[in-house]
């Protein structure tokens, strides 16, 4: 009764940001990602009779304050009246800092449950299950360009266009390796309570989600360019405007943003996203990488760099 899994975090091109359910943690609005391939996380899911209560191990340290959402999530999986599960998560890049470390997190938990526990479920249940614990969770059960449709009842989770068919590169500058002052949930409640922007981004976002779309069947780059920046833009000012506001840049986020711009105005493909933390991942060509890494490698305030392709969806793997 165990199994380990590895999944990859997902960048959000058009963002997720605020919830219309918090009990079933439905989003507000639809997504559009990238599921990256060198960065990932391990997870080893065991169940033991012998266990009086779940243990939480991530990078070697006793995590008890992550371990009741990872309970819950196993809940979700096995059932309340499951057997305890030791359960040991290795990352290759920080954790809660804005890397999308709980989508990568979640996906494999509930891929190992479900392996360790011989139930046989779908790709399209298991990310119904993590996107139950992290909203973000259920892209990273697919790979490539990945959106996330609002239903009526639920969510609807599909790769869009394979990895290899569009091969994007992603330069992920690394800013600071501090955890976030405040959590993702807690930042999108206070959007949704106070922010003056919320009901415009939330009426926004599909023309958004339509225009991505497009650019992605089409491999329009600049198209999908001028979109992801300005959704992520919008994003952030809904946190700002909120009370009280969630600022998760540093200078050095404005730092990468501008030499992104100083890139694009010299000739190179790219264009910045930054999620609900400090880091920024360029996005660009293949044919770009070598500069846009050199740029951001020289970029005050960054304190390391890591550069990926577009990989796969979660999966159960063999140790």
């Amino acid at each position: 009764m165990q199994a380990t899994a590895r999944a990859q975090p997902n960048i959000a091109l058009i963002k997720y940001w605020g919830k219309r359910d918090t009990i079933r943690n439905l989003p507000a609005v639809g997504s559009i990602s990238i599921t990256l391939e060198s960065l990932y996380t391990e997870t080893a899911v065991a169940f033991d009779d012998s266990l009086s209560t779940d243990e939480l191990f991530i990078n070697g340290a006793a995590a008890q304050e992550a371990l009741p959402r990872i309970s819950r999530c196993l809940d979700s999986v096995g059932g309340e009246r499951r057997a305890r599960a030791r359960i040991t998560s290795e990352t290759n890049f920080p954790v809660a800092a804005g890397l999308a470390s709980s989508a990568s997190g979640f996906a494999a938990v509930v891929v190992a449950a479900d392996a360790a526990l011989g139930l046989g479920a779908s790709v399209d249940e298991l990310a119904t299950l993590a996107g139950q614990a992290s909203g973000s969770a259920a892209r990273s059960l697919y790979g490539g360009f990945v959106e996330l449709a609002n239903l009526d009842d639920g969510i609807e989770v599909a790769t869009i266009r394979e990895p290899d068919s569009w091969p994007l590169r992603v330069v992920v500058a690394i800013t600071s390796d501090a955890r976030k002052p405040v959590g993702s949930g807690e930042a999108m409640e206070r959007s949704r309570e106070s922010s003056p922007f919320y009901g415009r981004w939330i009426e926004d976002q599909a023309v958004d989600l339509d225009t991505a779309r497009s650019a992605i069947a089409s491999r329009d780059f600049s198209a999908l360019a001028e979109v992801a920046e300005h959704n992520c833009l919008k994003m952030h000012l809904v946190m700002w405007a909120s009370r009280p506001p969630a600022m998760y840049w540093n200078a050095a986020t404005l730092a990468c943003m501008n030499t992104v711009r100083d890139l694009r105005a010299s000739g190179h493909a790219v264009f910045f996203t930054i999620d609900a933390g400090p880091q920024v991942k360029a996005v660009c060509l293949p044919d770009d990488e070598a500069a846009v890494r050199e740029a951001l490698v020289n970029t005050n305030g960054v304190t390391d760099v890591r550069v990926s392709g577009l990989g796969a969806g979660a999966r159960r793997i063999e140790v």
